[in-house]
């Protein structure tokens, strides 16, 4: 499982930890019904907490992206693919109405915005 985690994000690292779970599901890069690290090797292989790892599998399973079996461990839960995608593009779509709002606030025209989000494509290569 590939998590890159960033001290100087201001997502938490637990979150960090959950979102790149949750996109890894919803592009089928984690299957259904795979075998996740358990907590305690996961946070050793990322050199963090127990804690931090626990509290990033407690969020997906709340969230039904995995489920946790006593004494055998954490698996990728079966879910509907489309349904994974259409709650990923309605959260797009929030932060795109909110990136409009402050775009017209601020005066911005559609060329500069483009131009930001080249910028900030390129900077997360």
């Amino acid at each position: 499982m590939d998590i890159i985690l960033s001290n100087s994000n201001p997502q938490p690292i637990y979150a960090q930890i959950a979102q790149q779970v949750k996109i890894q599901i919803v592009n089928g890069i984690l299957k259904e019904g795979l075998l996740l690290p358990s907590i305690r090797s996961l946070a050793n292989e990322l050199n963090i907490s127990v804690i931090t790892t626990k509290r990033a599998y407690e969020e997906l399973e709340r969230e039904g992206y995995i489920n946790t079996v006593a004494a055998k461990g954490s698996y990728v839960a079966a879910r509907n693919h489309d349904q994974l995608k259409e709650e990923y593009l309605k959260k797009i779509e929030e932060h795109l109405r909110a990136i409009l709002l402050l775009s017209q606030f601020l005066e911005l025209s559609d060329e500069e915005l483009g131009m930001m989000y080249q910028l900030i494509k390129q900077d997360g290569r």
